[in-house]
């Protein structure tokens, strides 16, 4: 949980060309304009067998001639658009690597979570057992190299973008390289989600879904209103949700210290969950705009839960617990923009926010016996925590763009953001409490500058300064800790030939990931077990330095006829003063704690390979199947750690997507499904520990049958084939070795929903 600060959205010169360039200024190939493309068999036979795709053997059968079905007479200029070929032109054009999902594709696979769409997205993961949502990642990076926005703004403290329905949202911007305007703190990349913008023509949408999951129903209802008011236009939506999630799982710990022993958990969660938001638009003369975009969201969760530690050596002694957790989260935001054009050539805009965050967390764990196991403490403990927190946040933001005579578009922005949280909380197995007063202070200051030097190549070239202080007390202690980083940023596009479409893009940036607000001043947290190497107690650490990384990016791109695109990326990352996690023992408290800090240097590299395209457009009279797949390669050494598999915290070796969608001819049916997989893998992230992730494979279906153009019935079947979720952590200490393994079961969910045009 990230609470350091907010960024900017970048604008798309294509899309808004019109508003920010002068005529005889704006970019010349947007999707207006007409292309060729001769493709050669090698170069589509080179990006294809790198995403091992089964389809390869029919692809080498490619011609480049009409299909028998082509019509024999000239009928001249005949052009078909579409939002996914818009979106496509959106990236083309971007000179900063941008790929960009559209409605079209969120919408296709008929996911209940945005989480289930990221998934599937070109280099991203998310963490955890299939179908459990989890942190969002890109290039398998851990926690806060990913820097993610809403509508272009940092995300609020305790918000989780997997909370958002796919309903909410218009578009997914995905930015592999980070620039002045959107912010550095993006190591691994940016994801920016975009709301839904209203479409006057448009009806409304209702979507209700009833799910099924390992015996549990849930329920959920969206709805999509568009405003059709002038000179106010936007949109409306409301999700609502009544979800129930069932959790098992087995923990085995096998120590040389104490008696090895066995954990068995069950659980039940309960979620009713209420979104709202709007984007509302006012639309005056002379280029004067404003959006008003209101967000509310209320969340309680309950979750009944048991366990029972057994030990498995003589005497075999066990203990079982029941817990109850209770939280409640509510939030509510106003983002705004006013823009207005100064002049022919310049443009200025203001953005700001406020919003504040509540947060209440009860869990009390009764019925253990007291049984104490080899090492003298006991098995479990009865206990209870609480956690009540209040973030408030504010921002102001200025930004002024000129288009110069030259084709130079300078844009210049200042930035001020405030995060504050006052936090109460209690231990009572540990007879502590903690109450956390804490803000973070953040401004930054950048200019760019986006040209074309010729018809073959256009640059970018950006300079971010951004400084953060953040400050804490925890029960009377101040903690404060201050950081300042700058950011020189390039990125070029290089066309062989300006009138076809292939290009290649170059980034060399400097990037950064500042500590969270938690990894500074967080409170003592002890454990609710047996204080171990694998059951740490948790604090945080005020001295920490921000991560800084020098990165290189080199990809190429062909752009296919008819909509689609064959890309390859590669990209490498210099990371210093590394921030992770590691346990130790406290002799003046004897226990084990786990806090963070600064480890040494790093790096990470990798190649993303990704295909996009329709089945007929290689192969004669094929069937028009969409098809889309993505492979990435990950290799990264800490430095400061022996090897093997001195990886970055929690990144697989690689991650891959293939998928389909084809809507059978003469009936109103879509069939489509998707295949995701990452591999396991080990990291040893000090010299004493050692963690390991498990295989895993998801396989999504799904079937839409079309009613008539306002009605339609949609099955999707998530995690077809469940399998177990495997992990583990073994510390080794010279003589001392313990290893816990954790296989966490997981379900079938079948989801019916009913989609209608109101």
């Amino acid at each position: 949980m990230d609470f350091t600060g907010l960024g900017h959205s970048q604008s798309q010169r294509c899309q808004n060309a019109g508003m920010h360039t002068p005529p005889d200024l704006r970019t010349p190939a947007c999707p207006e304009a007409p292309f060729t493309l001769n493709l050669t068999a090698l170069s589509q036979r080179l990006l294809l067998a790198g995403l091992g795709l089964s389809l390869l053997p029919a692809l080498s059968l490619a011609q480049t001639s009409p299909t028998p079905n082509a019509p024999a007479a000239d009928l001249g200029q005949i052009e078909i658009r579409s939002n996914r070929n818009n979106d496509t032109e959106v990236r083309r054009e971007s000179t900063a690597a941008k790929i960009v999902i559209g409605r079209e594709e969120i919408e296709k696979q008929g996911d209940a979570t945005l989480g289930e769409v990221l998934k599937r997205l070109p280099g991203v993961t998310v963490q955890g057992a299939p179908g459990r949502g989890g942190a969002i990642r890109m290039r398998g990076l851990g926690g806060g190299y990913t820097q993610i926005l809403l509508d272009g703004e940092r995300v609020p403290p305790g918000f989780s973008i997997d909370s958002l329905t796919p309903e909410q949202v218009e578009k997914i911007e995905i930015m592999r390289a980070p620039t002045a305007e959107t912010g550095a703190r993006a190591i691994a990349g940016t994801i920016n989600i975009v709301l839904r913008e209203g479409q006057k023509a448009n009806p409304d949408d209702l979507k209700i879904t009833r799910s099924h999951e390992h015996g549990e129903g849930s329920t959920m209802v969206n709805w999509v209103h568009n405003l059709k008011t002038e000179p106010l236009a936007g949109t409306f939506t409301l999700s609502g949700m009544d979800t129930y999630r069932p959790g098992e799982s087995i923990t085995v710990t096998e120590s040389t210290q104490s008696t090895d022993r066995v954990r068995e958990n069950t659980s039940l969660g309960h979620r009713q969950a209420i979104h709202a938001n709007a984007r509302l638009q006012w639309k005056g003369e002379q280029g004067r705009s404003l959006t008003l975009t209101p967000f509310l969201l209320g969340a309680n969760w309950d979750s009944q839960a048991s366990a029972r530690v057994t030990t498995l050596d003589t005497p075999f002694v066990s203990d079982s617990v029941q817990s109850q957790t209770r939280s409640r989260f509510l939030m509510g935001r106003l983002n705004g923009q006013w823009a207005q054009r100064l002049s022919a050539d310049d443009r200025l805009e203001l953005r700001f926010g406020l919003g504040e965050s509540r947060y209440d967390y009860r869990m009390e764990q009764t019925g253990a016996s007291g049984v104490l196991g080899s090492s003298g403490q006991p098995l479990l403990r009865n206990g209870f925590e609480t956690q009540d927190f209040v973030d408030t946040t504010g921002s102001l933001n200025g930004k002024w763009t000129r288009a110069l005579d030259n084709g130079h578009q300078i844009v210049t922005g200042l930035e001020f953001e405030q995060v504050r949280r006052d936090e109460k909380g209690n231990e009572a197995s540990m007879d502590e409490g903690g109450n956390l007063n804490a803000k973070t202070r953040r401004w930054a200051a950048y200019t760019q500058d986006e040209f074309k030097i010729n018809a073959n190549w256009s640059a970018y070239a950006g300079l971010r300064y951004e400084t953060l202080l953040t400050e804490g007390t925890i029960n009377g202690a101040l903690k404060r800790n201050e950081s300042a980083v700058w950011t020189p940023l390039l990125h070029a596009v290089w066309k062989p030939d300006a009138k076809k479409r292939d290009q290649v893009r170059m980034s060399l940036t400097r990037s950064y990931k500042t500590p969270t607000l938690y990894n500074l001043v967080a409170r003592y947290v002890p454990s609710l077990g047996e204080n171990t190497w694998t059951q740490p107690d948790r604090t945080g650490n005020p001295d920490l330095k921000p991560e800084l990384a020098t990165g290189i990016d080199v990809a190429f791109e062909r752009y296919l006829e008819q909509g689609g695109v064959l890309s390859a990326n590669v990209f490498r990352r210099n990371i210093t003063q590394l921030i992770r996690y590691t346990t130790s023992y406290n002799e003046v408290s004897q226990r084990y704690v786990s806090s963070p800090t600064n480890l040494g240097d790093a790096y990470t590299q990798g190649l993303e390979l990704e295909a996009k395209f329709r089945l007929n457009q290689w192969v004669a009279d094929a069937l028009p199947v969409d098809v889309r797949a993505n492979t990435s390669f990950f290799h990264s050494r800490v430095k400061d750690v022996p090897g093997p598999n001195n990886r970055l915290d929690q990144q697989p070796s690689m991650t891959a997507n293939l998928g389909a969608d084809y809507r059978l001819r003469g009936l109103p049916l879509t069939l489509g499904g998707n295949l995701n997989w990452n591999p396991d893998y080990s990291t040893q992230r000090t010299e004493q520990q050692l963690s390991y992730q498990g295989v895993k494979r998801v396989a999504d279906v799904y079937g839409l049958w079309r009613f008539s153009a306002a009605t339609a019935m949609r099955l999707t079947i998530s995690n077809l084939v469940p399998r177990h979720y495997l992990t583990a952590t073994t510390f080794v200490n010279g003589s001392f070795q313990e290893t816990a393994r954790t296989t966490d079961r997981n379900w079938r969910n079948v989801q019916l929903r009913l989609e209608m045009k109101i």
